[in-house]
């Protein structure tokens, strides 16, 4: 097939992306004509796919290469939906000469272009007299340059709070809609930011700020709509105040307090973000109030488990930090950046964090000092792997390699693991190996499981690493083990021990066949096609008929199998 002749997308993709069912319903979308292609362009195809409602429906890319988005809920929940198969199917109908800049929205606009200024104008309003969200994005863009401030200001304050107005309790549907008209009333407010009136953009960032701020208690935000918006409205606020360069002390006093208590980390880093227009006597005040803030929290002095006892509530203690660490990096102070991540260490975490950061500005034996330290003081709780490894890597590395394998050890007979075997046989050798092998032999014989595999299917997994297939066959007939697991031993032994592959493959091919699906199908094929390798032509051929007859009703299977 010549390029030229090749449909835009690939059949096959869609219905692997959408599986069986939701591309046949696609289909017969298409089929129905329920499809009107908008855009059409080498890089997307843009549509309005008719169904409960008119949902908006966009595809990317070309060939087996398909991505995209659909308005519906299906996409939402599930993904690739029927609305984007039957506009995949459409585009491909639509030839390669009328493939490049098609579409309704293409001769809309050239028609348009013939239309006079008045005729466009008459249109459009009459349009917005139909519609209530056209009319507030018009009216917020509508900025008369001959009104005065105190006029703007009240219309675009108004504005804003009809399009951030909530009706009791927004499900996340709603908000797409919701989030675009707040995004128009800020289109107005971004255009005075740069001008003569930053002032009066300044004043509607941050009532833009409060409101949106509010919004967020009324709606279901799944998607992040409102994060957005507030950053929008964060960026607008910085371009004013750029613009309008307000008192730095005052800056600094509004910005400290909005840091202090923002929730939804709109203003998180703010005196990174706005250093420059605080220049040094803003950054001087914004010091001295974290200062005092960081004052008024400490640490209880206890040494196991210790725990942050915070004598005002309502300062956040780790947000204090992050501002003190900027001055503290600013200045070059590495000691006075680890003395601050040393005010509270009432976690593992916290621990291996500082120790990581200890590392990475060249304190290497601080770095262990604080790693040891941190497994000392919880060496009661669960181990934390990560500190664990930290630890004794940086152990290893200077030569302490028995207390290195003490430590995996600790941690290995919590929480086995095939990484952490192979650790201990890196530094102890054999005789380590055996000693992890022993141990998980004996959990296995008990019946016994770790928070979350069994020694089984590790002792699986190292066996199959070392090639020790009999052993690894053994466990499973006589213990069980993971589906992905046993698959991937199949895969390794089809030379070695075809009788076990084949009831693998066997009981594999009945479970993707009764899952269904076009995708599964096609594996349950592959499946058997390699099973043909592993016994005799006429056994395999009444195998492949009996299946035949035993699934006839999944056609597409059937096909498949040939």
């Amino acid at each position: 097939m010549n390029a030229k002749d090749r449909p835009r997308f690939d059949v096959d993709a869609l219905r692997e992306l959408a599986g069986g069912k939701v591309f046949e319903r696609g289909r017969a979308y298409h089929r129905d004509g329920q499809v009107r292609i908008l855009v059409i362009r080498p890089e997307r195809v843009l549509a309005q796919v008719a169904g409960t409602e008119d949902y908006r429906t966009e595809l990317r890319g070309q060939g087996g290469a398909i991505d995209g988005e659909c308005s519906c809920r299906a996409f939402e929940d599930h993904g690739f939906c029927k609305h984007m198969v039957a506009t995949g199917l459409a585009a491909n109908d639509i030839g390669v000469d009328e493939a490049d800049g098609g579409g309704a929205l293409v001769r809309i606009r050239d028609h348009l272009k013939q239309r006079s200024t008045d005729a466009l104008v008459d249109m459009i309003i009459g349009l917005a007299e139909q519609d209530p969200a056209l009319f507030r994005r018009l009216d917020a863009a509508a900025a008369a340059p001959d009104e005065d401030d105190k006029t703007l200001g009240k219309r675009l304050r108004k504005a804003i709070d009809n399009a951030t107005r909530t009706r009791d309790y927004m499900d996340y549907r709603e908000i797409p809609a919701w989030a675009a008209n707040v995004d128009a009333a800020l289109d107005a407010v971004a255009g005075l930011a740069s001008g003569a009136r930053a002032g009066l953009a300044y004043e509607l960032a941050v009532h833009a700020l409060d409101r949106i701020g509010q919004a967020l208690e009324e709606i279901d935000d799944s998607d992040g709509h409102c994060m957005w918006l507030l950053e929008r409205a964060r960026d607008i606020h910085l371009a004013a105040v750029l613009q309008i360069e307000p008192e730095p002390i005052e800056l600094a006093r509004d910005l400290f307090a909005r840091e202090m208590a923002d929730d939804n980390g709109a203003f998180d880093g703010a005196v990174r973000r706005y250093a420059d227009v605080l220049g040094e006597a803003g950054l001087a005040e914004y010091r001295r109030l974290a200062v005092a803030a960081w004052e008024k929290t400490a640490p209880s002095a206890g040494r196991k488990g210790r725990q942050v006892d915070e004598v005002d509530a309502d300062v956040d203690r780790h947000q204090v930090m992050r501002i003190l660490d900027f001055f503290a990096e600013r200045d070059g102070d590495v000691d006075a950046r680890i003395a601050l991540r040393t005010g509270d260490l009432s976690s593992q975490l916290d621990y291996h964090q500082l120790a990581e950061f200890c590392l990475q500005h060249g304190r290497e034996e601080e770095a262990l000092r604080r790693a040891e330290e941190g497994l000392w003081i919880f060496e009661d709780a669960r181990p934390d792997a990560g500190l664990v490894i930290f630890t004794a890597e940086l152990l290893s590395k200077a030569g302490r390699k028995d207390d290195a394998e003490s430590h995996l050890w600790r941690l290995f007979k919590k929480q086995p693991s095939f990484d952490l075997f192979t650790r201990l046989c890196e530094i102890g050798g054999k005789a380590a190996r055996d000693q992890a092998l022993t141990f998980l032999e004996s959990k296995q014989a008990s019946g016994a499981r770790n928070f979350w595999d069994s020694p089984t299917n590790l002792l699986i997994r190292i066996w199959i690493h070392e090639k020790m297939f009999d052993a690894a066959w053994a466990a499973v007939r006589k213990y069980g083990a993971s589906a992905g697991l046993t698959d991937e031993l199949a895969g390794q032994c089809e030379g070695s021990h075809p009788a076990e592959v084949l009831d693998v493959y066997t009981m594999r091919v009945d479970h993707l066949v009764n899952t269904g699906g076009n995708s599964n199908y096609e594996q349950a094929a592959k499946l058997v096609a390699r099973m043909a390798n592993l016994r005799a032509t006429g056994e395999h051929v009444a195998y492949v008929l009996a299946l035949k007859k035993r699934f006839e009703r999944r056609r597409n299977f059937i096909k498949m199998l040939g």
